[in-house]
């Protein structure tokens, strides 16, 4: 099964990224609040550029005058399951310590070319 992992990210501010394994890269979104635990609750995401695989298990501090500079903590990793993919409507189930269940990343085009809702289905 394919991994995803959500790492806390202390950069200029802190906010969350969420990598899902597609196609031999890390998908990645940037999630400004803590992953939602619950329905109901949404989050806006922005899609960011593909990462290694690699660095899905990195923890460390990425240097000053670096992309990204700062402290990255992995919050949350586990496994997956890809219910559907789409352009606009991503559906997995994720099998993770925090995160279990079915979450939804679904185009929200009215806040930017990137953006993104991450919710809990």
């Amino acid at each position: 099964m394919p991994f995803f992992v959500v790492h806390q990210h202390h950069a200029r501010t802190l906010h969350y990224d969420v990598r899902l394994e597609k196609d031999g890269v890390l998908k990645s979104w940037a999630v400004p609040k803590e992953p939602p635990l619950d329905k109901g609750v949404k989050r806006l995401a922005v899609m960011t550029e593909d990462h290694a695989l690699a660095y899905g298990s990195f923890e460390g501090i990425i240097p000053e005058g670096q992309y990204g500079a700062g402290e990255v903590k992995i919050w949350d990793s586990g496994s997956f399951e890809e219910i559907q993919w789409l352009s606009d409507r991503i559906v997995v189930s994720l099998q993770g310590k925090k995160l279990q269940g079915t979450y939804c990343l679904v185009r929200f085009q009215k806040a930017g070319e990137n953006a993104w809702l991450f919710f809990k289905r």
